[in-house]
Parts: structure tokens; C-alpha cells; sequence
């Protein structure tokens, strides 16, 4: 019955709530390495054996907010917070131009100390020096009128985790002052603007079920984003979660082959979760139908303070990580992708602004 269920998700791209839990439930059955053969291919059809290459800069640990399953929240005393100025910002992603990288990710906490007017200030900086380059943020919910400036400005990829689509999930791992709707209207917000939209939720935080996966998979299909990032819930030792165990990995890798199948054109992440968990984590999300790894050029002072949950590796500099992965990679018969990556959709705009 589960492979009649794959083969309706790779025709019709489409499955009922019941249909996902059913699916769901087999990931330590039959449907797990079939999946896996599947997404591999569909992977390989849309983008060959390419994985793109962005380059991330973690360049603000302050954030207002109260994840319960977060490092950065905001009720940590312990933490030294930072921001990285503009000009720090921009020699990062010099670094990474010089060895290639077309796409800067800039990603932070939601920083109540960071304006409209400073961001727009350095993505026009960021367009000065990197024309050809590809501007993506991961900043948190903002107003409808922020989001419309940094598009104007020149951001075109927005990376906005909706974590579950669990309303009484969501509310159980956030702070009260924090909207399980406004998130979803931020997402909805950010495609309609015109960005390459990113969703994504965890994989195991405490208190998630199979149905609640299945609320995952009907939101998703129901918005259609160009991103998802998928990575397994890993405890921080400073939160009041520090005493759960991990997410499952292989739960994580069977909901990456289910995303390939349900989008074939996904920019699909082997996220740094994933490869915190598991030593291989890189190279089992390629063989689930993964093509996006994201290496970090934070500079290692401020690295070490960024860290979502425990395990981040802080020593390894961008040069000697992209240097591991293009190894790595190239074992599996796959290759280092550096341009813009964009979404197949969003290729055919030509121009910086594209």
C-alpha cells in the first residue's frame, strides 16, 4: 500500500492528510530506501548531479524572541551577544567570492537593533561589489512594508523556517508573544512580494507526531515554496529542552526523499543540523534527493556564539570546509555547483536583480 501511495505522490504531487500520515508511518518499513531511489533520480533529472553552493554569514545573535529550542533566545544571560558591522559583513563575503560562491546568505537573530535603513544600506553595498551575485535573507518575520524595501533594495531569496504547521505545536515550542498565524502571513507575504520563498520545520522536537508531519506536508503542497529546510531537532543545553533526545535522523532523511517527490524542482538543503547529527549527514542528504549545501563564512569569534543547538562546529575555517566538501562530494560522483542556483522558475530573469 505505501508504494501505491508514492507512486500517486510522484504523479499527482499531491496526497490527502490521512494519505500523508499513512506514508508517514512506514519510515522504518519497505518505503524508505524506495523513496530514497526515487527522490535520487527525480534530483538528478532537474538538476544533474550539480549541488549548489551558498555561503552563510551569522552576522547577529541578538533576537527577540523566546524558541524554546534555541540557543539565541532571548532570556540567556550567559550568551555574548554580537553584531557584525557592514563592513565585517562584506569581507566575508569577499572571501567566499574570491573562491566562488554567487550566493550570500545573511541570517541572524530577529535583531530589534537592525533597521530598514541599515539593511538596505548594505545589500546595496553587497550589489556594488557582487553584481552578479545573489542577495538571500534569514531574518524572521517582519512587516509586509520591511519585506517590500529589501526587495526593492535588491534581496531576492528569503529563508523563513516555519517550523510546524502545527498550531498547538507551534505554540508549545515558542514564546508567548509569538504567532503561529503571523508566521504563516509572513511566508505568504514574502511570494506574493516576489521572492524565492524558503519554509521548513524541524524533525523531533518535543511533542511531534506523525499527524503532525502530515500538517507539514498539507501546508506545503498548499503554498508551494522554491526552499525547504529540513533538519532534525537538536537539544541546546541552555533551554528548558536540554534533556530530550534528538530528532531521528532517518526520520529526517525519509521527510527530504518525501520533499524531492512532492517538489522535483526544490532547492532541497543537506542542512548543518543534519550534518551535526550525523557524521555522513552531507552525503545522505544528496542520496534522499538533496542539492543545497550551505558551508559557513561567519568569522569563528562570532561563530562560536551562534549556535541554535549543541554540537556546531566553530574550528573549521570556509576555505578547509569547502575543501572537505568538494572531496566529499565528488566521492558520491557529484560536483560543487557555484552560481546563483536560482529556483527553476526564477532562472530565465536575467540581470543583478534577478
Amino acid at each position: 500500500m505505501a508504494f501505491a501511495l508514492l507512486d500517486r505522490l510522484e504523479a499527482h504531487k499531491k496526497l490527502s492528510f490521512d494519505q500523508w500520515c499513512e506514508v508517514l508511518s512506514d519510515c522504518d518499513g519497505p518505503s524508505f530506501e524506495e523513496a530514497k531511489i526515487r527522490a535520487s533520480a527525480i534530483a538528478q533529472k532537474h538538476f544533474g548531479r550539480g549541488i549548489y553552493i551558498r555561503g552563510i554569514v551569522e552576522f547577529t545573535n541578538f533576537c527577540r524572541n523566546e524558541c524554546h529550542y534555541c540557543g539565541l533566545q532571548k532570556s540567556r544571560r550567559d550568551l555574548v551577544r554580537y553584531r557584525l558591522s557592514q563592513e565585517e559583513i562584506l569581507s566575508c563575503c569577499e572571501a567566499g567570492y574570491r573562491l566562488g560562491l554567487r550566493t550570500f546568505v545573511l541570517q541572524g537573530g530577529e535583531d530589534p537593533g537592525i533597521d530598514d535603513a541599515w539593511l538596505i544600506a548594505l545589500i546595496g553595498q553587497l550589489q556594488s561589489r557582487f553584481p552578479d551575485a545573489c542577495i538571500t535573507l534569514s531574518l524572521g518575520e517582519r512587516s509586509e512594508q520591511s519585506y517590500a524595501a529589501l526587495f526593492a533594495a535588491g534581496a531576492r531569496r528569503y529563508l523563513l523556517r516555519h517550523e510546524t504547521a502545527s498550531h498547538s505545536l507551534y505554540r508549545k515550542l515558542h514564546g508567548p508573544t509569538q504567532s503561529y498565524f503571523e508566521r504563516l502571513s509572513c511566508l505568504y507575504r514574502l511570494k506574493a512580494l516576489g521572492y524565492q520563498t524558503g519554509a521548513g520545520m524541524l524533525i523531533g522536537p518535543p511533542g511531534q507526531s506523525l499527524e503532525h508531519l502530515a500538517e507539514d506536508f498539507c501546508f506545503i503542497q498548499a503554498f508551494q515554496p522554491e526552499m525547504l529546510g529540513c533538519g532534525p531537532f537538536i537539544p541546546h543545553a541552555q533551554t528548558i529542552y536540554a534533556h530530550e533526545p534528538a530528532g531521528s535522523v532517518k526520520r529526517t532523511l525519509y521527510v527530504l526523499s518525501l520533499c524531492r517527490l512532492l517538489l522535483p524542482d526544490l532547492l532541497l538543503p543537506a542542512t548543518t543540523a543534519l550534518a551535526t547529527e550525523d557524521a555522513h549527514g552531507y552525503e545522505e542528504g544528496i542520496a534522499h534527493g538533496c542539492n543545497v549545501i550551505m558551508p559557513n563564512l561567519t568569522p569563528r569569534v562570532s561563530k562560536m556564539h551562534y549556535q541554535l543547538y549543541n554540537g556546531v562546529d566553530c574550528e573549521t575555517s570556509f576555505e578547509e570546509a569547502l575543501s572537505r566538501l568538494k572531496l566529499r562530494v565528488t566521492d558520491l560522483g557529484y560536483h560543487l555547483v557555484f552560481g546563483r542556483g536560482d529556483h527553476p522558475r526564477f532562472a530565465q530573469h536575467k540581470g543583478r536583480n534577478a
